[in-house]
């Protein structure tokens, strides 16, 4: 025997294992991607295991009605299965739009008016599918015929269990943006305490101040540029440290400081070209402070410079792009195994990591290595 219409309409499903979507940031998940199909069908198990549970509540037990038990299973596995993915992909619509960090009361207000919508829908069609293939009723008699009765409860409770788990979802992305914040901050840190210590460091201050004994010997004036240079260069430093970005200009006129330090010490060794568009179209452009230093450092570091084979380094700035580029002649020199740590390059990736999705690219191209580095507008 069938059992009663008022059975046909199960409560919401309960919620299949989802923590490691959540854990994403995704607010109502479906631990699924479209293209997985494995994943897919652990989610209809989950659904099929309590709607095994619930047929047996509102029908004959299997052993006594098995025809009867398998309909009220497979009506309520349509209703379950239709609220969860109705719910589930109508909310990730709902992510591509509206985040919750940027207007959460507006979220919070497209979540329940979408999810009853998206809930009723699915009520609907069911119902009339119901009536329509077991009970040969027209279209329409489940509008006519006590539909909002019977629909209360599972709509009710649908709604409940997705403001739940967007709730969950919310805190769980709150809580991750905010560590997201700490370790932005840490890195930004220890980025700017490195490259302190790289600029500060013994050898670069011991050969800057060996070049300088020699231009006041023989070249006064030129010294004195030098000394203004090398007080510029530590003087921005210091001015940098408590700055997540610097406009490009400055950082620009930064590194032709600490090159001209460079070259005064290296002379034709070093050959540096700086490709840079007019100051207008940079105004709007910023970088991590002492990035392109950086990459001007490892540069000098990892490589050898000699006056029959100089060092070619190249600077270009691509405004339509947001790019800045770094090129130099690759001619690997052997170093110590403490100076090859490749910790600047790393917390650079870092520091980019939090600040925006595009990424640093690094990596040997033809004859030459090349770094670009993202740039930013505020």
């Amino acid at each position: 025997m069938l059992p009663a219409m008022p059975a046909l309409l199960p409560p919401a499903p309960a919620t299949p294992p989802y923590a490691d979507a959540v854990s994403r940031g995704t607010p109502w998940v479906t631990t699924v991607e479209r293209s997985n199909v494995r994943a897919f069908g652990r989610v209809l198990g989950w659904i099929l295991l309590v709607c095994m549970g619930t047929a047996l509540l509102f029908s004959p037990p299997p052993w006594r009605d098995p025809v009867g038990y398998a309909i009220s299973l497979g009506i309520s596995f349509c209703y379950s299965a239709g609220l969860w993915f109705a719910n589930a992909f109508t909310a990730d619509a709902l992510n591509l739009r509206t985040g919750w960090s940027e207007q959460p009361i507006r979220r919070l207000l497209l979540t329940v008016g979408v999810s009853l919508l998206a809930s009723l829908l699915v009520l609907v069609v069911m119902g009339e599918f119901t009536v329509l293939v077991l009970y040969h009723k027209p279209l329409g008699y489940t509008l006519r015929h006590g539909f909002w009765e019977r629909s209360a409860f599972p709509l009710a409770t649908t709604v409940v269990v997705s403001l739940f788990m967007h709730s969950r979802s919310f805190l769980l992305s709150w809580r991750e943006a905010t560590v997201r914040a700490e370790r932005l901050e840490k890195e930004s840190a220890v980025a700017r305490l490195d490259s302190l210590r790289r600029q500060v460091d013994p050898h670069f201050l011991f050969n800057s101040l060996n070049a300088l004994t020699s231009l006041v010997e023989e070249e006064p004036q030129r010294a004195v540029r030098f000394i203004r240079q090398l007080s510029s260069v530590y003087r921005y430093v210091l001015d940098s440290q408590s700055q997540e970005l610097v406009p490009l200009s400055e950082e620009l006129a930064f590194a032709e400081s600490y090159v001209f330090l460079q070259k005064t010490r290296l002379d034709e060794a070093l050959q540096v070209e700086f490709e840079r568009p007019p100051a207008a179209a940079l105004a709007s452009l910023y970088l991590p402070p002492l990035a392109l230093q950086l990459l001007l450092e490892n540069a000098l570091k990892h490589n050898t410079a000699y006056q029959a084979s100089p060092l070619h380094l190249r600077v270009a700035v691509d405004v339509p792009s947001a790019t800045l580029t770094v090129r130099n002649t690759l001619r690997p020199r052997r170093l110590a195994a403490d100076e090859t740590s490749g910790r600047g390059l790393a917390n650079l990736r870092a520091r980019y990591g939090f600040l925006t999705p595009r990424s640093v690219e690094a990596g040997p191209v033809g004859e030459d290595f090349v770094v670009t580095l993202p740039l930013l507008a505020l």
